[in-house]
């Protein structure tokens, strides 16, 4: 361990604290650091009321976010907002719009003496933890903190409108967990209603789950009305092996119909529709790229929304993780505070499944999870068994500690039964013992000053004061508009019948916005459909993109180059006009000749070849491009993650490398200290002796007592001495063979930390460098030319402009 922090809160080492002397009760002067990697194996805090919980988890999560680790943070109590505090100034201003009115006033002091003496406060235990507000600030820019406040507008709300989205592939084809994420979403829904619904013996829930099932193997994604409406009429006439009507008859389905759909009218509900989506990936980081705490307060739901809740956010969580490739590095931590009732030892509530298989199959993703409870009592057995780091603080009751004491024995770890229990007997405020299986022997730890300014719980007031004005979340903006309304030229369009073309001329309707009539005009023009295939061998890459384009036409001419992109596929064009009482634009001549059809296919291939690329983001430092429709934030994401793995390897590197000279530098140490001591307590007892003998020869000399001097005195005398001085001289000897393997361990740190410095440093430089681009190329055999047609556009004529209508 060093004394600094800098060097090691950016290499997967999160500063905790300090360890605690056990029977002095005194802090050492050294950093406790936990290897990040080790929470891949979980960990859980387990303490009463007053024991330091809330700030263990605080300081866990901001080591985390400096070191560039998103996280869910599930806050059902309201503290762990508090992560958005963070005042790198440590100003009273800072302070000032948080401090507690009613803690004042219970002091006798205004609100801004308060903000004053709460600075300082902050400021003295910063220091005290050999932190300074550089650091501070490291934490406030290497993450995004956000309040995410589902069932209502205080925070940024949430959506739940994906839960009832088909899930991905992995999940699909896993029947376990897809079983699971059926499950949770129906038994979460009906406890919004009131039902107690067993995913065996709930007709409602085998009914939902069935047609949710249904759908979803279909790769049909559903929201609410549409599950009102399948509910009343099923797409299935059995259920098991009896018919949908003996199951459960008609007028029970619409009750049921009814409950869910006075649930989604009630005003209290539209909260939980609007908002960004559930979505995993986009609340662990920004759209930038940047990672994300992002704090799931839900202190202000109920037993039965809470429930619902965090069973939808465990169960996409199970999702996004299934997406991920497997790393040893962690990933993303998943924190949920006071775990009571989401994972009890008897019951099965929709919560615990998820949470069960996560903590079974997280590690291999890279994904951490951290539960924090009261009462061991509250878990279940069998999670504790997949917990690796156990954080002990003051538990309330024997049977308390004979729970903590059954779940470590799960660990398969050897410890000392009745040291661990006396030491949790004494244990005070904010110092937890800590059992970590990848260490050897359990320690006890202070926990160290959170950089975040711990007021307690938030009002709704102050959560929206820290949730911006925000943009739209992707994929929830408004459709693309229409393309603006074109002048006519003077007069009229040319009007005539619709043509009747030669067989050899393919004609296609683009699809006409709004009711036909009398306004609707039809332009032509020409439409191309093609594929257009790309293929790089030396990245491994291959993609296809399908398109659609249009392009206008004088009498004479048809310049590809000038066509525009439609968002439109080939099937989504009509072979019909829209109506009867439509009008037509002339036709071209050129786009009605036979003869030029094939020369207007090649010129359409031609250009798709010429023109089409595939810009994709590169990296030098890795020497990686982005997949295909990989946006740079999640490119950048990828990197990121990347990055972390290779540094996380270089350090084991160093530290394998690095650690057998460490330890036989300190065995050395221990040794030259052992021969010191030694040395010194040979020296102190004989110049006892050189110091009597003096006595005794002062005392013949002077013929005081019976005894008179002889020689054999003088020379006893004299060799004490003698002794005396040599035994000095090996101290001296010993003191300067410990000084020069301290110094030789100073050198070996130093060394230690320039090789450490230099990973960082090209950590750093890998995972903020500026992105080059990639292009993609078809080759000429690579253009697919499916269709190229007379492409008629329809538009709505209104005084004297014409506006697109399709």
């Amino acid at each position: 361990m060093s004394s600094k922090v800098d060097a090691y809160e950016k290499l997967g080492a999160f500063y905790l604290g300090r360890p605690v002397d056990a029977e002095s009760g005194e802090a050492a002067d050294v950093p406790l650091l936990y290897d990040s990697k080790d929470l891949t194996t979980h960990a859980v805090i387990v303490g009463m009321t007053g024991s330091g919980k809330t700030g263990l988890g605080v300081t866990m999560l901001e080591e985390a976010a400096i070191d560039g680790i998103p996280a869910l943070v599930i806050d059902p109590k309201g503290d762990l907002a508090n992560l958005a505090l963070t005042f790198p100034d440590l100003a009273a201003a800072d302070f000032a719009p948080w401090v507690d009115p009613a803690k004042a006033a219970r002091d006798g002091l205004t609100e801004q003496e308060l903000a004053a003496r709460e600075a300082k406060m902050w400021r003295d235990g910063l220091g005290s933890w050999n932190q300074d507000p550089e650091r501070v600030r490291r934490l406030k820019e290497a993450a995004e903190v956000a309040i995410y406040t589902p069932g209502s507008t205080a925070g940024r709300p949430i959506s739940i409108l994906s839960s009832f989205a088909a899930p991905s592939p992995e999940i699909l084809e896993d029947r376990d967990l897809l079983q699971e994420r059926l499950t949770t979403t129906t038994v979460g829904l009906l406890g919004l209603l009131g039902i107690d619904a067993d995913p065996i013996r709930s007709r409602e829930c085998i009914l939902l789950t069935s047609i949710l099932d249904h759908a979803w193997r279909q790769g049909e994604s559903l929201d609410l009305p549409g599950l009102i409406q399948r509910v009343q009429t099923p797409p299935f006439s059995e259920v098991g092996v009896l018919p949908l009507d003996s199951f459960f008859p008609d007028k029970d389905r619409f009750a049921l119909a009814m409950a869910l759909n006075n649930l989604l009218a009630s005003p209290s509900f539209q909260s939980w529709l609007d908002g960004e989506p559930l979505d995993i990936d986009r609340l662990l980081y920004t759209e930038a790229g940047k990672p994300r705490v992002a704090v799931l307060s839900i202190a202000h739901l109920g037993d039965a929304e809470r429930m619902f809740f965090v069973s939808l956010l465990l169960s996409q969580t199970l999702g996004w993780m299934r997406r991920r490739s497997g790393t040893s590095s962690l990933r993303a931590i998943l924190y949920m505070d006071e775990v009571f009732g989401y994972l009890p030892p008897v019951g099965e509530p929709p919560s615990k499944r998820p949470l069960l298989t996560l903590l079974k199959q997280a590690r291999a993703f890279g994904l951490g999870l951290v539960l924090a409870t009261q009462n061991p009592v509250d878990l279940d057995y069998k999670a504790l068994s997949n917990i690796g780091t156990w954080f002990l603080g003051r538990l309330q009751t024997e049977r308390d500690k004979a729970r903590v004491m059954d779940g470590l024995l799960t660990t398969g770890s050897e410890f000392d039964k009745g040291e661990l229990e006396a030491l949790i007997s004494g244990l005070g405020k904010r110092v937890f013992l800590l059992h970590n299986v990848h260490e050897d022997g359990a320690v006890l730890m202070g926990v160290r000053w959170a950089m975040s300014y711990l007021r307690g719980p938030l009002t709704r007031d102050q959560i929206k004061a820290l949730t911006p004005d925000l943009e739209p979340a992707p994929g929830t903006e408004a459709a693309a508009a229409p393309p603006a309304p074109e002048a006519l030229p003077e007069g009229p369009d040319p009007e005539s019948q619709r043509p009747v073309l030669p067989k050899a001329i393919v004609e296609r309707f683009l699809p006409l916005r709004g009711r036909p009539g009398d306004d609707v005009l039809y332009r032509p023009g020409l439409v191309g459909a093609a594929r257009v295939h790309y293929l790089d061998r030396k990245h491994d890459l291959e993609a296809s993109e399908e398109l659609l384009l249009r392009v206008t036409a004088d009498d004479d001419e048809v310049d590809w180059y000038q066509a525009r992109e439609l968002q439109l596929t080939d099937d989504d064009l009509e072979k019909e006009p829209a109506g009867d009482g439509v009008r037509y634009a002339e036709l071209p001549a050129v786009l009605g000749d036979p003869k030029r059809r094939r020369g207007l296919e090649k010129d359409f291939a031609d250009m798709l070849y010429r023109q089409r690329r595939w810009t994709l983001f590169e990296s030098p430092a890795f020497g990686l491009v982005s997949e295909p429709g990989e946006s740079e934030r999640d490119f950048r994401v990828r990197l990121a993650e990347k990055a972390r793995e290779e540094r996380d390897r270089e350090v084991a590197k160093l530290r394998q490398a690095h650690g057998k000279k460490v330890d036989r530098l300190e065995a050395r140490r221990r040794r030259a200290a052992e021969r010191v001591e030694r040395e010194a307590s040979q020296s102190r007892g004989q110049w006892v002796k050189a110091v009597a003998s003096g006595v005794e020869l002062g005392l013949s000399l002077f013929g005081v007592g019976r005894k008179r001097l002889t020689a054999t005195k003088l020379s006893r005398a004299a060799g004490s001495v003698s002794r005396g001085f040599r035994e000095r001289g090996e101290v001296g000897r010993a003191e300067d063979e410990l000084e020069r393997v301290q110094a030789d361990l100073r050198e070996l740190e130093a060394e230690i930390q320039e090789a450490l410095a230099e990973v960082e440093a090209s950590y750093d430089d890998r995972r903020l460098e500026t992105l080059g681009e990639y292009t993609l190329k078809p080759r000429r055999t690579d253009v697919d030319v499916r269709l190229v047609a007379v492409g008629w556009a329809p538009y709505r004529v209104r005084d004297g402009l014409a506006e697109a209508a399709w």
